[in-house]
């Protein structure tokens, strides 16, 4: 059955009944260990007089009452002069009594049999109708014994006193923790739904109000955790809005490209050159479709878990001088000298085609975003465990708050040309991590390096490299 008022109420009935079992048991430890004691104090009183008083009992029985009505009025208690009937079985017979009316009460007296069995002093407490009664008998020596019998009711009063007032401040208490249980749980339930709310607005696409929480505690703490949560899926979402824009004007740019120069080649009046000159056109507008749409496909699969490496023997130098003869028309058309530095061989465990994808992106990056007559070096190199490839420019840099924000998807740094669907670092960075391996980067103005860092290999075995070949997923 669900309660009402949900979280607060369970809060404020759960401190209600931690009081409750507290103050509970409180009562059963103090009141029962109270009365004990008072009790035994009482006794321990009524003995201390008793034990003398006996010893003055004299032998003639006929001086009995008297003696007894005086140790009455000595112990405020009432004295019972007890005759010995027979030791086996141990019989006692009332021969006096301070108390007017009859002694049958206390005629078959156990502790008064007790005392005459063992020949010492015993005493108890006994309830006779509905008082409580504490008794002690002394046994003499020469046949008889004294009981002495006092009341409790002082004694049981100040704990019946002791006992009412740790009930009224159980239910005091009981009622104060309620209050305030409900208070305090009513003030962490406001946060939570703060929270809450926060959430729903979060969820459903609204990243303008920040999470606000001026605790310190837990609450206070989760809420910064979803204030950064909040700021993380803004620039998410702005990225993504970003991302979307650039890649429609992307595709929307080479597809009008196409539409128009197709439109143009169905003019027969062309001559052959201009022909030639469309296809070239629409060939390279082909391309950047086609650089667009691995991307994507490249992302969705590191998304899925299902963009697979291959791990094999590469000469990264191999690697650098192949890269390099690729791109060099670029370079010089963009106006970049674009050189090589290559150690002897640099072996790694990669996989071929995605070191060339990742050293790809690493160079076409430099050529982009330096402006022209900047150098671009491709190294190859190894550093004690690690195989190292390199892409170095001397342009203006990379601005220290942006290093870990390159490598993110969606992102576009600031530069000369803002060109690219901003994935190709993202992505390297992933295939890099999938070899084993890393992205680094290392820039100020005049000089910026991104390395290219995988587990080194040493010299390649004699057998071919196909037998090297392992999938890995």
């Amino acid at each position: 059955m669900k309660l009402p008022g949900g979280i607060r109420v369970r809060i404020a009935l759960a401190l209600t009944g931690i009081v409750a079992a507290a103050l509970g048991a409180a009562y059963v430890i103090v009141v029962p260990s109270l009365e004990n004691r008072l009790v035994k104090a009482r006794l321990d009183q009524l003995q201390e007089l008793a034990v003398p008083l006996a010893a003055r009992l004299p032998t003639n029985r006929f001086l009995w009452p008297d003696a007894v009505d005086t140790f009455a009025l000595a112990t405020d208690a009432r004295v019972v002069a007890l005759d010995v009937l027979t030791r086996t079985p141990p019989a006692l017979t009332v021969a006096a009594d301070s108390q007017s009316g009859s002694s049958g009460d206390v005629a078959e007296n156990p502790i008064a049999l007790r005392a005459l069995e063992s020949g010492k002093v015993e005493r108890g407490r006994v309830q006779v109708a509905s008082a409580d009664l504490g008794d002690v008998a002394v046994p003499l020596d020469w046949g008889a014994v004294l009981l002495f019998r006092a009341s409790l009711d002082d004694s049981l009063a100040t704990v019946s006193l002791v006992e009412r007032r740790l009930l009224l401040a159980t239910a005091f208490a009981l009622a104060l923790a309620l209050a305030l249980g409900l208070f305090a749980a009513g003030t962490l339930v406001n946060r939570v739904r703060r929270l809450e709310t926060a959430a729903e607005r979060i969820a459903g696409g609204d990243f303008a109000a920040p999470v606000i929480d001026r605790g310190d505690d837990e609450i206070g703490q989760l809420a910064h955790a979803f204030d950064r949560m909040r700021v993380q899926l803004a620039q998410l979402d702005s990225a993504r809005k970003e991302f979307v824009a650039n890649a429609s004007h992307e595709l929307r740019t080479p597809l009008f490209s196409l539409g128009g120069f197709l439109e143009l080649l169905l003019d027969e009046d062309l001559d052959e050159e201009t022909r030639r000159e469309f296809l070239t056109t629409m060939q390279t507008q082909m391309e950047r479709l086609t650089k667009l749409s691995a991307d994507l496909l490249d992302l969705s699969r590191v998304d899925a878990g299902q963009l697979s490496v291959v791990h094999e023997l590469v000469n990264l130098g191999d690697v650098a001088a192949a890269l390099a003869r690729e791109l060099e028309h670029m370079a010089a058309a963009s106006g970049h000298r674009l050189d090589t530095s290559v150690e002897d061989e640099v072996w790694c465990d990669a996989d071929e085609e995605r070191v060339h994808q990742i050293a790809r992106a690493l160079v076409v990056n430099a050529l982009v975003h330096t402006p022209a007559g900047a150098r671009v070096v491709i190294r190859a190199r190894r550093r004690a465990t690690r195989a190292e490839l390199a892409v170095e420019d001397d342009g203006p840099g990379v601005p220290i708050g942006q290093h870990d924000a390159i490598f993110e998807r969606f992102y576009r740094a600031e530069g000369r040309v803002a060109s690219g669907s901003g994935l190709g670092l993202a992505i390297a960075k992933e295939l890099a991590r999938l070899m084993g391996g890393s992205v680094e980067v290392e820039s100020k103005p005049g000089r910026t390096v991104f390395t290219l860092v995988l587990p080194c290999e040493a010299e390649p075995p004699s057998f071919s490299r196909e037998n090297t070949r392992s999938m890995t997923h």
